[in-house]
């Protein structure tokens, strides 16, 4: 039997999250996900708030993960340990609230999600997060296993991809932002991408306003960013994997413009 898993990138600002709101219920309908991951480590554009999580998870999401902003709003602490639908990096500091890893009921029984954070240009924590990975699957007994990657550098987040193929169903890169277009199946069996994209607004530098954004490269005094105006995108990639073997059969990048879409 075919799973279908939806992978939404990085959730920027409340427009993100307003358009998550308006169109992921239908888009999953749309794709026939049967579940769906969402990153929404900058729906507060710098971090999270359990308003914000709370309305990700009513908008259709089954799990929510996060990244290096998980948190910088101090409000989503007791969230992250009373709520085992949202995840932060599991090679984070053991002392901080929340967990990594979770198991997660679906119509072909339990799965799978993980959520590790990179090293490159990164504020990491302190495990590395390729000897956690393979730690954290001697503990995993489900076939389909999901993890998203948070990381800066496509190296490494290819190298994760490389270093797991065959031993999970699908690994996604988050945190850039920016869509990339080398979806695949490894050759073991495992789906990858290194960077789903984002849901936010399409007019902006990386959900934020250009002009932030450029006067911050030329070196002048900013403000707290701001989420840009405008119409926003949703960007992400739907996973097929066999329910049987966990193995990803089909890989589909998504991209929804407010009340349209395409596919490709």
């Amino acid at each position: 039997m075919d799973f279908r898993v939806l992978a939404v990138g990085d959730v920027c600002g409340d427009a993100g999250v307003r358009l998550l709101t308006k169109s992921l219920r239908r888009l999953k309908k749309d794709c026939a996900a049967d579940f769906c991951v969402v990153n929404g480590e900058n729906a507060a554009v710098v971090g999270i708030l359990p308003r914000q999580a709370e309305a990700i998870l009513d908008a259709g999401a089954d799990v929510i993960t996060l990244g290096n902003h998980s948190y910088n709003r101090k409000e989503i602490a007791q969230f992250l340990d009373d709520n085992r639908y949202i995840l932060r990096p599991a090679n984070d500091s053991p002392l901080y609230p929340g967990r990594g890893v979770g198991v997660y009921d679906s119509k072909v029984g339990p799965i799978t999600v993980m959520n590790l954070i990179g090293r490159c240009n990164m504020a990491f924590g302190p495990d590395n997060p390729f000897l956690l990975a393979e730690k954290l699957l001697k503990q995993i007994e489900t076939k389909i296993v999901l993890l998203d990657f948070h990381a800066e550098a496509s190296s490494e987040k290819l190298a994760m991809g490389w270093h797991l193929d065959g031993r999970v169903s699908a690994v996604w890169g988050t945190h850039t932002h920016v869509p990339t277009a080398d979806d695949m199946i490894l050759p073991k069996g495992t789906g990858y991408v290194s960077d789903l994209g984002m849901t936010g607004p399409i007019f902006s530098i990386l959900g934020v306003r250009p002009e932030q954004s450029v006067a911050t490269f030329r070196g002048g005094l900013n403000s707290r960013y701001e989420t840009a105006p405008g119409p926003c995108k949703l960007e992400g990639v739907l996973f097929t994997l066999d329910s049987v073997t966990g193995r990803c059969t089909g890989t589909e990048r998504i991209w929804y413009h407010d009340t349209d879409s395409a596919r490709g």
